[in-house]
């Protein structure tokens, strides 16, 4: 049974971890900022794949990777990490992790529709319909309805609906769901049937040397150095690389590897509804019944784009 279904197995550890390391990024990047905290845990990456290459194939660097491998893979980092994480980690300083994971539920949804607009992919109406439930799942969290304090002609008050988080961290989540996904299809097809874990590294490699670029430009090294210095920021940096860069996008290539990427997005996708026992417990949040349901209704929605 684990044999014949280990993409989909992979997928749901994939979701744990990416639950993990999604609290870890956030505590991180709360203390030292969102660009540190992506350098950084790109480099512990970089790191802990390259022990595991080289203890399971004898190379800490995937040199053995073809020229199809490292160029597709390579333009996967810039997409994903560079341009996609940049995005999330910051909206996980503005909003939380917990709700960015949720706006995260949109990357299979958003993937298809670039598909179908693009490439001229087939969607159902059942796809759509999809679509349209995880979205409503994420309105239902990120909007309200708030009484206005002025008084209407008619002596009512008026119920005026209202972001309940910035739109500014809304938008930086929804931009980080289209990096992922973009990465995530360009990760399977540069990856073939090369190793997982080496492909990962390829595309750790490209997001580390274009986030290094991206401090000279901005000259933030100064900061690196005060991020490193921070034990408890550090602390978190290791088991967020550990259980992000590392075991989580690895795994997800294993994933897409030995299932479609339809199967594999909607197993991993639960990740809004995984987090929230944790974000109660360690970051004391409080959580509404109303995005309880929202957060089941947006998984719901990607469960069903893909039956």
């Amino acid at each position: 049974m684990f044999q014949s279904h280990l993409g989909e197995f992979a997928a749901l550890l994939t979701a744990a971890f990416w639950t993990i390391t999604a609290l870890a990024f956030e505590s991180a990047g709360k203390k030292v900022g969102s660009l540190s905290t992506n350098l950084i845990r790109l480099f512990l990456a970089f790191i802990f794949i390259g022990v595991y290459g080289l203890i399971t194939r004898g190379s800490f660097i995937p040199f053995d990777a073809s020229a199809h491998n490292w160029i597709w893979l390579s333009l996967s980092g810039l997409v994903g990490f560079v341009i996609g994480d940049l995005l999330l980690f910051e909206a996980y300083v503005v909003i939380g992790s917990r709700v960015s994971m949720l706006i995260m539920s949109l990357t299979p949804p958003i993937t298809a529709f670039i598909g179908w607009i693009v490439m001229g992919e087939v969607l159902t109406g059942q796809n759509f319909l999809g679509m349209a439930l995880t979205i409503t799942g994420i309105m239902l969290v990120v909007f309200e309805r708030k009484q206005n304090k002025d008084i209407a002609e008619n002596g009512k008050k008026n119920k005026k609906v209202k972001l309940t988080y910035p739109i500014a961290g809304i938008l930086l989540a929804f931009g980080g769901a289209v990096g992922q996904g973009s990465g995530l299809v360009l990760s399977k097809f540069g990856m073939q049937d090369f190793d997982p874990f080496a492909a990962t590294q390829i595309r750790v490699i490209t997001g580390f040397i274009g986030f290094a670029i991206l401090f000279f430009f901005l000259k933030r090294w100064k900061k690196v150095g005060e991020a490193i210095k921070n034990k408890s920021a550090m602390k978190r940096l290791g088991i967020g690389a550990f259980f992000g860069p590392f075991l989580g996008v690895s795994f997800s290539l294993l994933s897409v590897k030995y299932t479609t990427t339809g199967v594999a997005s909607t197993i991993m996708a639960i990740v809004p509804v995984l987090i929230i026992p944790p974000a109660v417990i360690f970051f004391k949040e409080r959580i509404t019944l109303k995005e309880i349901i929202g957060s089941i209704i947006a998984v719901a929605g990607v469960a069903l784009f893909f039956l």
